[in-house]
């Protein structure tokens, strides 16, 4: 049971039950990611099978969930040069070469991303026991940037369908918190090859995406929402999952189960666990495709952009089965 009006008290005990701190020597910057190691990803390799292929991404555009909320926008996206420019001839290219180009400005967690390990930080600490000021600087992510893991993030992933296992319709409803026993219920429902186990990238669908999809974005970016229960730190840490991913604007429960807190499973899973959190995917054509065939593990490679400091990154996760 949780007590709502102890927030302290439980982020403190579960980061001293939870925390890998030191776990990979004191200059680690990858957290979970060790679990993830070259035996496992050659063994994910050999779940391709058919060839098929889902991109787990939601689009990136001004029809986006962000109103925003915390300075985060939806892209915006310009022309620099067009087909019109070509034609009326300003380009200055010869013998009737043309072309266009394109910028993008956007926040780097306005769609589907990766929080990385300088994203969140407990009493002034970042992943591994460092000072937050150490780390995160004006200049960026000095330490743990995400581009120290634009290579490895590739390997076995696993989809618990959750909304399709428990909810109506496929869907959980907004403040549905997903327990440990939620999410063990899921895997024995779908089947051997939902077990989860070390180095595993985990998608936890919980169906708000389709709804929002259907209904319109509402409150999807901040607002009320399924998600990880706090009391799933546990089952986060005990796993060695190498990182999960939902198709929520915030992976955990919304609203939060403590009285005046934000983002308690946050403060624990990234600075302590060293797990790396995926939010804003859309599992939806993967999971009708599990469900028919009954297989939920699949190859996924969902590498962020290597923006150097970058404390987050858009990604297109693509699965392969």
């Amino acid at each position: 049971m949780i007590d709502r009006s102890d927030p302290e008290g439980a982020i403190a005990a579960a980061t001293k039950r939870c925390s890998n701190w030191g776990r990979w020597g004191a200059d680690d910057v990858r957290g979970t990611m060790n679990f993830l190691t070259p035996a496992h990803r050659a063994h994910a390799a050999s779940l391709v099978r058919r060839g098929v292929s889902f991109s787990l991404s939601q689009s990136f555009d001004a029809n986006g969930p962000q109103k925003g909320w915390r300075r985060r926008t939806n892209p915006v996206h310009t022309m620099l040069d067009t087909g019109t420019d070509a034609v009326t001839g300003v380009q200055g290219f010869p013998h009737g070469l043309g072309g266009a180009d394109d910028v993008i400005a956007m926040p780097l967690q306005c769609s589907t991303q990766w929080d990385g390990l300088g994203h969140i930080f407990d009493h002034g600490h970042a992943w591994n026991g460092r000072p937050a000021e150490k780390v995160v600087t004006s200049l960026g992510d000095g330490v743990t940037g995400i581009e120290t893991v634009a290579s490895v993030i590739a390997g076995r992933g696993v989809l618990l369908d959750v909304g399709r296992a428990l909810g109506v319709d496929g869907e959980l409803p907004d403040g549905f918190a997903i327990t440990e026993e939620h999410l063990v219920e899921t895997i024995a429902r779908q089947g051997a090859t939902s077990a989860v186990g070390q180095g595993d990238i985990v998608l936890v669908r919980t169906g708000q995406l389709t709804r929002a999809r259907r209904n319109g974005w509402g409150e999807y970016a901040g607002g009320p929402a399924p998600g990880l229960s706090f009391t799933t730190a546990d089952w986060l840490h005990r796993t060695e999952i190498a990182a999960i991913a939902t198709d929520t604007w915030g992976f955990e429960v919304r609203p939060n189960e403590f009285d005046e807190a934000f983002q308690p499973l946050h403060q624990v899973a990234i600075p302590h666990i060293g797990l790396f959190l995926g939010e804003m995917w859309d599992p939806d054509e993967l999971a009708a495709d599990c469900a028919a065939d009954g297989v939920y593990e699949f190859w996924l490679t969902a590498a962020p952009l290597p923006i150097t400091g970058a404390v987050g990154s858009p990604v297109n996760p693509i699965a392969v089965k």
